[in-house]
C-alpha cells in the first residue's frame, strides 16, 4: 500500500522535535530501530521490519547507541508497519515521541549549565554560619542545579505524558487558551488531560493526601463541576490505588458532576479497552510498566538511600547507594526551548491535528 499523505505527514511530524538549531531529528536507523521493536512487540514477520534478536529493549541504555541491520529508508519500514498492523502507525508517532523527549532529556543534562554565584549568593543568608563558607556555597550550587534540571524534567513530562495517552485512546488534549472546559467563574478555559467524545479527561498518577494549597486544591476540586457546565461529561483517572481522604473526596467531586472515575487497574483496563488491540500493548508496555515499577519499587521517604554528587573534568557522577550514575557534560551552548508544561498548540502536534 502506498501511503497517503495524511500518513506520511504523520511520519514526518513524528520524527522532528523542537526548530532550527535545537532540533532533534530521527534519521533512517532510528526509525527502523523503533519499528523494529513494533514489530517484536506485535510479533509482526515481515523481512522489511525485522531486527536481530539482540536488539536492546526500548528503555535500555543501549538502545540509542545500536545500529539497526538493513539499508530501508525509514519511511519504506514505516509504510511496511501501516500495511502489517491497524494503528502502527499511531505506535509509530506514540514511541518515536517518547525517545525524542529522551533524547532532548540527555541533552538538558548535557547542557543545563551550573548556577553562578550571583544568582545563589543572597540565599547563603538563610543559612550562613551553619557550614563553612566553602560547604554551603557547595550546597547551593547543586541545590539549584538539581532544581532546574527537574523542573524542565516536569516540563517535557508535560509535553510528552497526557498526550501520548490522549492519542492512545483517540482523545486530544487542550491547552488552557484552546480548551473547550471553561471556567464558571469566568476566568478562561481550563487545561484538560484528555477530550474524547463527550468525555472530559484527568489523569493522575497518584492522589497523595499531602496538601499543596488550599486554592489548588479547591481549583481541582471545581474541575469536575466546570466539564458539567460545559457539557462534558468528567472522568478522573488515578493509576496508584492507594486509598487516601482526598482521592476519595475528588472520586465524591466527579461523582456529584455526572462523572465516573477509574483507579488503579481498573484505570489501565478502562484506557487499554479504548485503546484497541494495538496501543494496548503500546500502553502496556511502555507506559503502564515502567510507572508501575516505579510505584511498587519506590523506597520509604524515611529510608531513602545515601546521595553524593561530585563534577569531573567532563562529568557529574552521581551516586546513589551503590548505583551509580555518569553525566556526560558539554561545553556548548546549546538552546534548551525554556518552554510551558504544556504548548498552547499540543492538539495539533497528535495525529490527525
Amino acid at each position: 500500500m502506498t501511503l497517503d499523505r495524511t500518513r506520511r505527514g504523520l511520519f514526518e511530524k513524528a520524527r522532528r522535535l523542537g526548530t532550527g538549531a535545537a532540533r532533534i531529528t530521527l534519521d533512517d536507523n532510528e526509525c527502523r530501530k523503533i519499528i523494529g521493536i513494533i514489530a517484536r512487540d506485535l510479533g509482526i514477520e515481515d523481512e522489511r521490519l525485522t531486527q536481530p534478536p539482540e536488539l536492546p529493549d526500548f528503555y535500555s541504555p543501549e538502545f540509542v547507541e545500536w545500529q539497526s541491520e538493513g539499508s530501508a529508508a525509514g519511511i519504506e519500514a514505516f509504510e511496511a508497519l501501516v500495511d502489517s498492523v491497524t494503528d502502527g502507525e499511531l505506535f509509530f508517532y506514540c514511541l518515536a515521541a517518547i525517545h525524542l523527549r529522551r533524547l532532548k532529556y540527555q541533552r538538558i543534562l548535557a547542557a543545563q549549565p551550573l548556577p553562578t554565584l550571583e544568582q545563589v549568593g543572597p540565599r547563603a543568608l538563610l543559612q550562613y554560619g551553619m557550614a563553612p563558607p566553602l560547604y554551603l556555597a557547595a550546597l547551593l550550587f547543586w541545590r539549584k542545579w538539581i532544581y532546574d534540571i527537574d523542573n524542565r524534567a516536569a516540563q517535557e513530562t508535560g509535553y510528552i505524558f497526557e498526550p501520548i495517552i490522549a492519542a492512545s485512546i483517540g482523545g486530544v488534549p487542550y491547552s488552557d487558551k484552546k480548551s473547550p472546559v471553561r471556567r464558571q467563574s469566568g476566568k478562561g478555559g481550563r487545561q484538560v488531560d484528555c477530550v474524547r467524545g463527550d468525555d472530559a479527561y484527568e489523569l493522575k498518577l497518584r492522589v497523595t493526601i499531602a496538601a499543596s494549597g488550599q486554592g489548588r486544591w479547591d481549583a481541582e476540586l471545581e474541575y469536575p463541576e466546570d466539564c458539567e457546565a460545559s457539557g462534558f461529561r468528567p472522568v478522573l483517572v488515578v493509576f496508584d490505588s492507594t486509598e487516601n481522604p482526598k482521592l476519595n473526596q475528588l472520586k465524591e467531586a466527579f461523582e456529584r458532576a455526572g462523572g465516573v472515575h477509574f483507579v488503579g487497574d481498573h484505570a489501565w483496563s478502562h484506557l487499554e479497552e479504548l485503546a484497541g488491540e494495538t496501543m494496548g500493548v503500546f500502553l502496556e508496555k511502555y507506559v503502564r510498566r515502567p510507572l508501575e515499577s516505579l510505584l511498587d519499587d519506590a523506597p520509604p521517604m524515611n529510608d531513602l538511600p545515601p546521595l553524593s554528587l561530585r563534577q569531573e573534568d567532563s562529568f557529574i557522577v552521581v551516586r546513589l547507594g551503590d548505583f551509580e550514575m555518569r553525566i556526560e557534560r558539554t561545553t556548548e551552548e546549546l538552546d534548551l526551548e525554556d518552554d510551558d508544561a504544556l504548548p498552547d498548540d499540543v492538539d495539533d502536534e497528535l495525529p490527525g491535528g
